[in-house]
């Protein structure tokens, strides 16, 4: 039997090998020829990610109906918005940037003491899935535990420098916190649910939240690798934080690749796998994806909002019909989690696994 705990060969962190100066990717970076960014075909430049302002949605004002449409219909069309106005701290948010961009520069030796395994993810890391000899993608990465306190990861994978680290983080994830609350209602509404249905369908106060902070550091040979590989992401909600100077997120748009002009200030909003279920396909996961750069190294902050992973996860009841029968089966967020994980990213192939038909 496989074992799921350990890595299958020894992890190099990518900033590493960027900072040795080589000129060449080695070749556990390489893409096949047809997952190359370079051999995709682009949308019409002009074609944009839809930004909503959530202003009137927080004080109840005339346009908060427009705003809520909006998202219901990016949500079914996109998988994917942008939002301002989102009441999380100006301030914090540069704070944020600003411990983690400190962190990554730390000493490897020093960072390494966090290294990470497959078994839980926390801690510092490079690689996603224990596939043996698998095509690796150009990115580190720091991952954490933040809610429900009982799952909040245990001291020693914090890092210790900064020594602010901590305390942003955790000010920073409740703010995000509370924003994917306030979109979890308007999601329900947009069902024609209950506003509160969302959270309760994902353990009420167990619902999780957790962050993953990236770093993709200068790759010589961009064209033929990833800096993460394409993915929907498994959990309820994610909200990224985008570098603000370097462009790299990919969005699959009707069948080509949409490179993502981040709006200054700005949150962009994707719908997880977990909400496509319980919507029973209305609202859609998306494929996305992190293109390298040779030329500056980019850093974003991911906080995945997710439901309590012993709670199983299935379409609305109200949602269904003898014409609309269910398209996914109930399994818990932990289940499908696990079977994410073993398997690394690999697109939509693990929902499209689940589907009953």
């Amino acid at each position: 039997m496989d074992d799921h705990r350990r890595w299958p060969e020894p992890v190099v962190p990518v900033q590493s090998l960027s900072d040795s100066g080589l000129t060449s990717v080695p070749e556990k970076y390489v893409k096949p020829t047809s997952d190359r960014p370079s051999l995709e075909a682009q949308l019409d430049p002009g074609l944009t990610m839809p930004v909503v302002d959530l202003r009137g949605i927080y004080d109840g004002s005339v346009d908060s109906r427009s705003a809520m449409a909006t998202i219901w219909d990016a949500c079914k069309e996109w998988g994917f918005f942008q939002v301002i106005n989102h009441g999380v701290r100006p301030d914090l948010v540069e704070e944020m940037k600003g411990v983690w961009r400190e962190f990554f520069r730390r000493p490897l030796d020093e960072k390494q003491g966090y290294a990470n395994s497959p078994a839980t993810y926390e801690g510092y890391g490079s690689r996603v899935g224990v596939e043996k000899g698998a095509v690796l993608d150009w990115g580190d990465y720091y991952f954490l535990h933040l809610l429900p306190r009982s799952i909040t990861s245990h001291d020693r994978h914090w890092p210790a420098r900064p020594s602010t680290l901590r305390k942003v983080t955790e000010e920073y994830g409740g703010e995000v916190f509370k924003l994917c609350g306030a979109l979890l209602r308007v999601l329900s509404m947009g069902l024609g649910l209950d506003e509160e249905y969302l959270r309760r369908a994902f353990g009420g106060d167990g619902t999780a939240a957790c962050v993953r902070v990236n770093l993709y550091p200068k790759c010589p040979q961009p064209e033929l690798t990833l800096g993460l590989s394409p993915h929907s992401d498994p959990g309820g909600l994610t909200v990224l934080l985008a570098d603000d100077h370097v462009e790299g997120l990919q969005v699959r748009k009707d069948g080509a690749w949409l490179t993502v002009q981040p709006v200054p200030g700005a949150f962009i909003v994707n719908v997880g796998d977990q909400i496509e279920v319980i919507s029973n396909g209305i609202y859609k996961s998306v494929d996305h994806r992190v293109i390298a750069n040779s030329k500056d190294e980019r850093l974003s902050i991911a906080f995945f909002y997710n439901p309590e992973g012993d709670v199983a996860i299935g379409p609305a009841r109200k949602l269904l019909t003898p014409q609309l029968p269910p398209l996914y089966p109930c399994i818990t967020f932990n289940e499908y989690r696990m079977y994410v994980r073993k398997r690394g990213p690999s697109g939509k192939s693990q929902m499209k696994s689940l589907k009953l038909y």
